[in-house]
């Protein structure tokens, strides 16, 4: 009793916590809308603040960007301007000595050599400071012995120009800038100075107002941090010297500046510099904050009153959903004097509960059962109340077969005194769930009987399943699903006296699209084939993902090889049709190895292998083809095999050495680099070229430890070179994306360089296109890392990839190698010549030197020099060669053909 007692003041417990709960409701919904509304307001404003902030961040690091481009694309075109006051100066320099100092600049003049307008005067200062010859009127009383420029070329002996600082002039001239260079005698002993005079224009005609707008600036600074010249708006040293600081030293990046760090005009900027690689100048570009943000302030308005309105509204919807929730609580508070409390305790429950008593003929045979009780889940099952269904028969709840196959139930339960199972429910049965567990007991008079709803079960249970057998990208069935139905399959074959056709499929050039376009492009190709493939077979054709990027397709009720054959063709139709992926268009193959059962194999692990064995014999024999297994492409695997052994032998035991070929200057034919090239020498096949082994060891990954030897081979002949006193040149070594990818390629490059005592800049790293693709931060990483060290970087075969122009300025490389198939076109077709010159300009304005690879005859090196090409490679210039004959190379300093070849080489060039 006391037990009893317990139990109902428990149940009274959670009835009146449940009452109160539910009392509460309403006038929880009254502060509902308004809460939801003010987290909904503040989450509008931080979205649209957010949102301000990130245009405005994204707005400020364009300008920087912008400001960084204009300083170089400055940088280069003061650079090239230098170049040829540079030349001025030589030539003056070159015609008073060789003319042993009866040079006439006046006559010069007169023939047209000074027409520059930002050209003041070129004069000819003697030994004792005094002008003698000049483009204009010499100036009686004219002396330049105790200027600073003319005393440090009489203390220096250096022919490099010297960039003088702004020199007033009389009566209110100008101010002007001196270039000056020092003139010598037979002996070398100083014999007077070469002066061009120019105006500070000449630095700043640089200056567009439609890209550096109305407050932009130009700047040119000294390595001395003086102020050559400098303009605000276009407008003549509108920033005066004390107005304009020097850049920071040591600083190439970026940054904003406020008025104080630079102007007095009150206004910020952006600001980036940019030193010149041949001159002691570092230019600075400034660009306005002001009118790079103002023409987006009325969008961001445009956001701002979004954000007002959007307010106003959720305050209306406050005040609404406010009112709602008073309604709501009024009806709740009423419907709660209504509920009932009866079988609370069963009803909390989570099963169904009933209690059927059986209904009896004259008999005594038992016809229909009655409910006689239930809970008010149990009616809940059927879509009723507990006080509707009670009392009701099942004849009344069902029909047909559905009422015999629960009296049988029943009637088993009642025999055997207990009946349980899992039970599908059938989509015309009054139950209302999708699966259920049924336990019937029997009674003292009649059954009891319990149901649980386990839909939720089942269903991860099927998913789980679904899982283990079902590919997660593409939907397809997985290995684990073919393991378990190929060998059915194989016996329906058997017992039809019948055969049966396995396709073994493998993408071509799949890594090559993760490699470039990154993964997400590679899972859509895979999907596409998945769909593609699907559709070319019949229904009762099984295709199979097996992983990565190979599928298997089961063919049943094959009559004859051709059927399996025109499948496979079917399948290569359907791939080679072109699809999207990403920006590109792309046709897509695949190598198809087919075997038959039974004739190739009656174990479902021997057809798989038979039929993949096929696939690599229809890869080797050049993509996109099928082929059949036969005994004999066993032993071609093998000797596959075997090749790859012996290439791992060939790395352990060191069987390789490099030869050399050299990279030389376009116009003057110095050797400005060499590619080291590896050579495989076998005991039984002699020397093998890198194109007989690198794509196995590219394959195979023994690309990585093969990499390694190379590169230790390379520093260790730099040294060896360096040792004997030889002119040296850098020797680039090929890394492939492998390599990046998956090896340590910085770190082992460094500890070669340290290991052996070379200079960083003696090695080169040459990589493709493909490697500098992909998704990988980290490859990016270790370029940077690697270029900050001064080893330089090249990209090799140009041209071939999927590079683009921002991935060149982001990856900040040093030169492009042009492939070789571009310069085969040279002197065939007007095309060939206009892409080799886009590509030079493309590659100068980013900074980069251009080498054309292939260079085979005198026609394509003429037409290379006169399209501003830097460097050439190829066999007219020399084959690969041994350390040795590289070492002859350089000590004759220059890697061009014979003398007679060259000047007819030179008189091919001016023709």
């Amino acid at each position: 009793m006391a037990h009893a007692r317990q139990s109902i003041s428990q149940l009274q417990a959670v009835f009146s916590m449940k009452h109160h709960s539910a009392s509460t409701g309403g006038r929880h919904l009254i502060f509902f809308w308004p809460f939801i509304c003010l987290i909904a307001g503040a989450a509008l404003w931080l979205f649209v603040d957010a949102r301000l902030a990130a245009e405005k961040s994204a707005l400020e690091a364009q300008g920087l960007k912008n400001a960084t481009s204009l300083s170089r694309a400055y940088a280069a075109y003061l650079g090239r301007s230098l170049e040829q006051m540079d030349q001025i100066t030589m030539h003056v320099k070159s015609d008073w000595e060789r003319w042993n100092r009866r040079l006439k600049l006046e006559d010069l003049k007169k023939d047209g050599l000074f027409t520059a307008s930002d050209f003041i005067a070129v004069t000819v200062i003697d030994r004792d400071g005094r002008p003698v010859t000049s483009s204009a009127p010499l100036q009686g009383n004219a002396g330049y012995a105790d200027s600073g420029f003319f005393q440090f070329h009489r203390a220096n002996i250096s022919t490099a120009l010297r960039i003088g600082k702004p020199q007033s002039q009389q009566d209110n001239q100008p101010s002007v800038i001196f270039f000056t260079r020092r003139l010598d005698t037979a002996d070398d002993s100083f014999d007077g100075v070469v002066l061009v005079a120019v105006e500070p224009e000449y630095f700043l005609s640089f200056y567009d107002r439609a890209i550096l707008g109305e407050s932009g600036i130009l700047a040119v600074f000294g390595s001395d941090q003086v102020l050559r010249a400098s303009t605000l708006g276009g407008r003549r040293n509108a920033a005066a010297p004390d107005d304009l600081k020097a850049p920071p030293r040591d600083s190439d990046k970026p940054q904003p500046i406020s008025a104080t760090d630079t102007l007095t005009d009150g206004a910020a900027r952006f600001a980036a510099w940019q030193e010149l690689k041949s001159y002691p100048l570092t230019v600075m570009v400034g660009l306005s904050k002001k009118e790079l943000l103002s023409p987006h302030e009325k969008t961001w308005e445009t956001y701002r009153n979004f954000a007002r309105g959007g307010t106003v509204f959720l305050i209306i919807i406050a005040i609404a959903g406010g009112a709602f929730g008073v309604r709501v609580a009024r009806r709740e508070r009423q419907a709660l004097a209504l509920r009932k409390t009866y079988r609370l305790a069963t009803d909390s429950a989570n099963e169904g509960f009933f209690i059927l008593k059986p209904l009896l003929d004259r008999k005594g045979e038992t016809v229909d059962w009655q409910l006689a009780d239930t809970n008010e889940r149990g009616a809940n099952f059927y879509g009723m109340q507990s006080e509707d269904i009670i009392g009701k028969r099942l004849s009344a709840l069902y029909q047909g077969q559905l009422l015999q196959a629960t009296l049988e139930l029943l009637r088993v339960a009642f025999a055997a005194g207990m009946y349980e199972d899992e039970y599908k429910v059938p989509h015309d049965s009054p139950l209302k769930a999708g699966w259920l567990r049924r336990r019937a007991v029997k009674s003292a008079t009649g059954v009891a009987m319990t149901i649980r709803d386990i839909s939720e079960s089942k269903k991860q249970e099927q998913e789980l399943l679904r899982l283990a057998n079902e590919d997660a990208l593409t939907g397809l069935p997985n290995r684990h699903w073919l393991m378990r139905f190929l060998p059915l399959a194989m016996q329906r074959a058997r017992q039809h006296d019948g055969m049966l056709a396995v396709l073994f499929l493998d993408l071509d050039e799949f890594k090559n699209v993760n490699d470039t376009l990154g993964h997400s492009a590679g899972d859509k190709l895979l999907k596409i084939v998945a769909q593609r493939v699907k559709s070319v077979l019949r229904p009762s054709d099984k295709i199979v993902r097996l992983g990565g990027d190979e599928f298997t397709v089961i063919v049943e009720q094959v009559d004859h090889r051709n059927a399996a054959a025109h499948v496979a063709e079917r399948i290569a139709q359907a791939l080679h049709a072109p699809l999207q992926l990403g920006d590109k268009r792309q046709s897509i193959r695949a190598s198809i190895g087919i075997s038959i059962y039974p004739d190739d194999g009656i174990d479902p692990e021997i057809l798989l292998k038979n039929a993949d064995i096929a696939m690599y014999s229809a890869k080797s024999a050049g993509k996109g083809h099928y082929r059949f297994f036969e005994p004999q492409l066993y032993q071609a695997l093998k000797e596959r095999l075997e090749t790859e052994q012996a290439l791992r032998q060939a790395i352990e035991l060191d069987r390789f050495v490099l030869h050399y070929q050299p990279r030389v200057d376009a116009m003057s034919g110095a050797i400005c680099g060499m590619e080291a090239l590896a050579r495989w020498i076998d005991p039984v096949r002699g020397m093998i070229p890198p194109l007989e082994f690198i794509p196995e060891a590219e394959r195979t990954g023994l690309i990585l430890p093969l990499g390694e030897l190379v590169l230790d081979k390379a520093c260790r002949q730099i040294a060896e070179w360096k040792k004997q006193g030889l002119p040296m040149a850098p020797v680039s070594v090929n890394v492939s994306a492998r390599q990046f990818n998956e090896g340590d390629i910085k770190s082992h490059l460094l500890d070669c360089i340290a290991r052996h005592s070379i200079a960083a800049a003696d090695v080169q790293i040459e990589l493709t296109e493909s490697a500098m693709m992909g998704e990988q931060a980290d490859v990016a990483d270790q370029l940077a890392a690697i270029r900050s060290r001064g080893i330089k970087l090249l990209v090799d075969d140009f041209g071939t990839g999927y590079s683009s122009l921002s991935q060149l300025q982001r990856l900040d490389m040093d030169v492009l190698k042009v492939d070789r198939a571009f310069t085969a076109e040279l002197g065939k077709a007007g095309e060939g010549q206009v892409f080799f010159k886009a590509i030079v300009s493309m590659a100068h304005a980013l900074g980069m030197k251009v080498t054309a690879e292939g260079v085979e005859n005198m026609q394509q090196l003429a037409i290379l020099r006169a399209l501003g090409c830097d460097e050439v490679q190829g066999y007219f210039i020399s084959r690969p060669v041994p350390a040795d004959d590289m070492a002859a190379m350089l000590r004759q300093h220059t890697g061009f053909p014979a003398a007679a070849r060259l000047a007819e080489i030179r008189q091919h060039a001016e023709m």
